[in-house]
């Protein structure tokens, strides 16, 4: 009988990663309370955030070279295998009623393909070549922008998907939590987030995992925020595709122009139930069509749009 291979190679790779790395003092955890452990998880995740701070300058960058891209009409492409492929598909899934953002604007391509979003699919983060036919299948050019996502930093998915869009001329991001990664190492822009070891050895989807969804909200948030799609801290290219979001595109536009609700429902029916456009209409009293003009040529910033009016 053929034994399966131990791999030496990949676990010495392993031991040197600091989110890999044994903890001997929490061996004992599960005899302690749950409560002690709940305790001792909480205290694990407060650490995140100040391991997010110290990176704080490289993800700026980033998020501003994303922005320059997308503002040219590229797309944002998050790729990953296991946890960190399916944050980037959730975080793309959520631009969409957030920020209104167009079909395939913001996507995310996981290792396995959809199936992984739910179960492990064997084998599929070892394959560079499966990064390169995801990416070619969504046919990556200079102007898109392509994350890659590893905890470890040394996810050959990952790292082939960078290394194959910055081939095709595209902007590159490598996010892990190691030091010295080879996905850093592969991107433009390598953002390291180092959360160490985790509270049980190697579940790379506790702390790690917190601290790829802080950045991967910081990169699409503040991307669309410089892309014009908040008016301040409002979320007004809200798509109301339900009640709840109904309702919050009516508080939304009462929150930015005073107005009464016989006002804001008068100006929601002129502009087909855009927020932006109502908003227009309620602070520069212009009919529908202008204010659509208006965003057209601003480039869909309501800022602009309201200066030009009052021009």
């Amino acid at each position: 009988m053929t034994l399966p291979s131990h791999h030496p190679e990949l676990r010495a790779q392993l031991e040197q990663l600091a989110t890999e790395a044994f903890r001997p003092e929490l061996s004992g955890i599960d005899r302690l309370p749950t409560l002690e452990i709940a305790r001792l998880m909480n205290g694990e995740d407060a650490t995140v955030p100040a391991a997010v701070a110290e990176r704080l300058p490289e993800i700026a960058a980033a998020i501003d070279a994303v922005a320059a891209r997308m503002a040219r009409g590229g797309r944002l492409v998050y790729a990953g295998a296991g946890t960190a492929g399916r944050l980037g598909v959730l975080d793309a899934s959520e631009c969409p009623p957030t920020f209104n953002t167009a079909p395939g604007q913001v996507t995310g391509v996981i290792a396995g393909g959809p199936e992984a979003m739910v179960a492990a699919v064997e084998g599929a983060e070892d394959s560079r070549d499966l990064a390169r036919a995801d990416l070619d299948a969504l046919g990556i050019a200079p102007d898109d922008t392509v994350v890659g996502i590893s905890a470890s930093g040394r996810t050959p998915y990952a790292v082939g998907a960078v290394e194959h869009a910055r081939a095709r001329g595209a902007l590159t991001i490598g996010l892990s939590c190691n030091a010295g990664s080879a996905l850093a190492a592969a991107a433009d822009h390598g953002i390291e987030v180092v959360t160490g070891p985790e509270l049980v050895t190697g579940s790379t989807r506790l702390k790690a995992g917190t601290a790829q969804k802080l950045v991967l909200n910081m990169i699409s948030t503040i991307t669309m925020i410089r892309l014009g799609k908040t008016y301040g801290n409002l979320m007004v290219d809200v798509r109301a595709s339900n009640d709840k979001l109904r309702a919050r595109s009516r508080r939304i536009v009462a929150l930015a122009t005073g107005a009464g609700d016989e006002e804001i429902e008068r100006a929601l029916a002129a502009a087909d139930g855009e927020v932006k456009h109502a908003i227009l209409i309620l602070l520069a009293d212009v009919d529908g069509p202008a204010a659509a003009r208006l965003l057209e040529d601003s480039g869909g910033h309501l800022r602009a749009a309201l200066a030009a009016a009052e021009g």
